[in-house]
């Protein structure tokens, strides 16, 4: 696919554009949490036991992906077990610890609010060429490893 004429930006109107979809975002996360029943911390503490898929992670993991403390995790964690999104088990190697397994059927309940959403940005992406893919894939990994680093500078839990 030839990639279509774009309109130029400068930088300040891209920060903008940005400035507005992660606004949009968390607008929506906190909609799409309510409509799973949880909180938008506990949705995305979820949404990270989801993407470790069988690499099950452990509370810590989760506290630092999910920048709280520790004691915080476990309410988040206890919230989610008693609504049936989560078990936890004993971890095979060190059985002081646990890890967090998500419910089947929570990531299909969760999965079936997101496909829709996901499938209109598949469709988005159909517009862009493989070239613009790369640029985008790049620019949204860059800034999500930036993001994290900043987090961890300036707003991480004591």
């Amino acid at each position: 696919m030839q990639a279509k004429p774009r309109p130029a930006a400068t930088p300040e109107q891209a920060l903008s554009a940005m400035d507005q979809l992660i606004a949009t975002h968390l607008v929506g996360q906190h909609e799409i949490a309510q409509q799973v029943g949880l909180s938008v911390t506990d949705l995305t503490c979820f949404a990270y036991v989801i993407e470790a898929g069988e690499n099950l992670p452990t509370a810590g993991d989760l506290a630092a992906r999910v920048h709280v403390t520790t004691g915080a995790v476990t309410g988040i964690l206890n919230r989610l077990e008693r609504a049936g999104y989560i078990t936890r088990r004993p971890d095979p190697t060190d059985r002081r610890r646990i890890r967090v397994a998500a419910q089947p059927e929570a990531v299909a309940r969760v999965r079936e609010v997101y496909e829709p959403y996901y499938a209109r940005l598949t469709h988005l992406f159909a517009d862009y060429s493989p070239d613009e893919i790369a640029v985008l894939h790049d620019w949204f990994t860059r800034a999500s490893t930036l993001a994290a680093t900043y987090l961890e500078e300036h707003c991480r839990p004591d």
